[in-house]
């Protein structure tokens, strides 16, 4: 049987809108997709002797902040979020020391004064140097680290504690995966920062905090990462909370909320690794 112009016509849109089209979006995406995650500041900060600058690689280095607290207090291990740097977190850290805990915070490469790029991959690379500098240089065994990861930082936390021991793992307005912030249901066949899939592979206790009136990543994100964590878990839902003001809508509640989930890991300590 032979096809009319027409047909043979009509079939090769077909096929250029339902095979090509989509297969040029996919590389599209995955060239651009570390640019359309990550946007780094302006360094907020100098080199001065409170900066701790380590190796992440043969050639790069990245820039951290440690401010312990008591000998046997729990560090936080803390991720920040986009367009933002440790320098801009200080406040955070010094009521994280008055409520007794220490924190050891570090930049993304591209960040701060952190060397380099950053991208998915080498935001995984960055947090395990994070990591074994806090274990093997300042000496905080696993049972002391609490990983936290803040908005995008939710992504390299979540893949760390699938990777290592710790005491436990905290989430604030976490999303389940990176293009899921845009499209809420998953189009392509990979997602930057698959949360939802990680989560149900942690065996430590999760912490998931999110404000009901998050504008950046809806509050059905939190709930979701909830419902797949494994036992023992908690939650947070701050009320007339959005993305950026989380910390100071939640108030004394925030740490009250800290200090209830340090008292769940009294029983649940990890062997280290």
């Amino acid at each position: 049987m032979k096809l009319s112009r027409q047909t043979v016509w009509i079939m090769k849109r077909i096929l250029f809108w339902i095979v090509v089209v989509p297969v040029v979006l996919v590389v599209f995406v995955c060239s651009c997709a570390d640019r359309m995650i990550f946007h780094p500041p302006r360094a907020s900060y100098t080199l001065s002797d409170n900066i701790i600058i380590t190796p992440v690689s043969p050639k790069e280095k990245i820039a951290a902040m440690y401010r312990p607290a008591g000998p046997d207090s729990f560090v936080l291990l803390f991720s920040h979020g986009n367009a933002e740097d440790i320098g801009q977190n200080e406040d955070f850290f010094e009521l994280a020391n008055r409520h007794g805990f220490g924190v050891f915070a570090y930049d993304y490469r591209g960040y701060g004064l952190s060397d380099g790029r950053p991208g998915e991959k080498n935001t995984y690379q960055d947090i395990a140097a994070a990591y074994r500098y806090l274990k093997e240089t300042l000496h905080v065994p696993p049972q002391r680290i609490i990983i936290l990861g803040r908005s995008v930082g939710s992504g390299p936390s979540v893949w760390l504690a699938t990777q290592k021991s710790a005491a436990g793992l905290i989430l604030e307005s976490p999303f389940v995966s990176a293009f899921r912030v845009v499209t809420k249901y998953r189009i392509l066949p990979f997602d930057p920062y698959d949360n939802l899939s990680r989560i149900k592979n942690i065996k430590c206790p999760v912490l998931i905090i999110q404000g009901r009136q998050d504008e950046v990543v809806g509050f059905w994100h939190g709930p979701v990462l909830y419902e797949a964590a494994n036992e023992p878990k908690m939650n947070y839902w701050v009320e007339d909370a959005g993305h950026n003001d989380l910390l100071w809508v939640a108030g004394e509640t925030y740490w009250k909320t800290l200090k209830r989930f340090k008292e769940m890991l009294a029983v649940n300590e990890p062997t280290g690794k």
